[in-house]
């Protein structure tokens, strides 16, 4: 008798946990210990705000300041929204799900959450690509920027990259188009009560990341080894108006350091994307959900960036802080 209920309790302790206990199709859950997972809601949560916070300071400031009102910061606006929308909409359900190691929101908003994530992040590297373009005239071709970088070209850029990305983010998750050619095998192997993942053909992997970042990165980066070429020639051939080229040179370094975080970032998880189809999606969950949050602190850096390298938002930040904003004709502050 005592063998007996030994043996049950051992069965008892073996068996794995479920997200959904009466679900014969409930997915796997991982049970963190209660301390492991207060911390990492402070942290992740944590995360978010500072996220929020951030990218909010570049919006008001950049909307305010009527010396800001130029086609690169309504560029860097966009970026900020989008990073905005990450902290304030993405991380909060990805926090559930990572620390629950379960969706218990619907699958509807399953769909809702991973359009939005993929809009958003899209939307992210699209506005990084098109900044990058900017300075590639403001630089390389200054006697044509200002005809051809108007208000309204800037404007028609940002429509078009918010256009791109949420009909690639809506469409694929709400016209199943991720999971086109492999439907029986993730209805049949992927698809449980409680998951909420981001299930892609080696076709869709494929056309997602070279859309969302191997070509946009690629551009990036070619366009600012062009940008530093035609830098350091200029640097070299005009010292009369060697200051602002300083005040140039840093704008460029401060934008270049911005690609770098985000590529930095985003690497681990676009390269695992990219391979996971092909090795019979044995990534494993735990490791695909940290390289997602890794890609997500991207959203969390650049409002930092911003912070530490230009001197007008540092500026503009102070004024901001310290309540100065709601004076009369705060919005003509000249920001140094």
């Amino acid at each position: 008798m005592d063998i007996r209920i030994n043996f049950n309790q051992s069965e008892i302790l073996e068996k794995p946990f479920l997200c959904y206990e009466f679900s014969n199709r409930s997915c796997q859950k991982f049970v963190h210990t209660l301390e492991t997972r207060i911390l990492f809601y402070i942290l992740l949560s944590a995360s978010s705000i500072i996220t929020i916070i951030g990218n909010l300071l570049v919006i008001i400031t950049v909307v305010h300041f009527r010396q800001l009102h130029t086609p690169t910061n309504y560029l860097i606006l966009s970026l900020a929204v989008a990073d905005l929308l990450v902290g304030g909409v993405v991380m909060p359900p990805s926090m559930l799900r990572s620390i629950e190691t379960c969706w218990y929101l619907g699958d509807l908003f399953c769909k809702i959450h991973s359009s939005l994530d993929v809009t958003l992040c899209t939307a992210s590297i699209l506005n990084l690509c098109i900044i990058s373009l900017d300075r590639y005239y403001a630089i390389c071709h200054p006697f044509q920027y200002h005809s051809k970088m108007t208000s309204l070209a800037t404007l028609v850029m940002i429509i078009i990259c918010w256009t791109v990305s949420a009909v690639l983010g809506f469409g694929m998750i709400f016209m199943e188009l991720n999971i086109l050619g492999v439907e029986d095998f993730y209805y049949e192997n992927i698809k449980c009560d409680g998951g909420c993942t981001l299930f892609q053909s080696k076709t869709i992997a494929i056309v997602y990341s070279l859309i969302c970042f191997y070509i946009p990165a690629l551009v990036i980066l070619c366009v600012y080894l062009k940008i530093l070429h035609e830098a350091q020639r200029q640097v070299q051939a005009i010292q009369s108006v060697n200051s602002e080229l300083k005040k140039e040179g840093k704008a460029n370094k401060t934008l270049a350091i911005i690609i770098g975080v985000f590529l930095t970032l985003w690497v681990p998880f676009f390269l695992c994307n990219l391979i996971d189809p092909f090795i019979g999606y044995s990534v494993p969950p735990l490791l695909f959900d940290l390289f997602y949050w890794i890609g997500y602190y991207n959203s969390t850096c650049n409002p930092i960036v911003y912070a530490f390298f230009y001197s007008w938002f540092r500026h503009a930040f102070r004024v901001i802080l310290s309540k100065a904003i709601f004076q009369t004709n705060s919005s003509r502050t000249v920001l140094l």
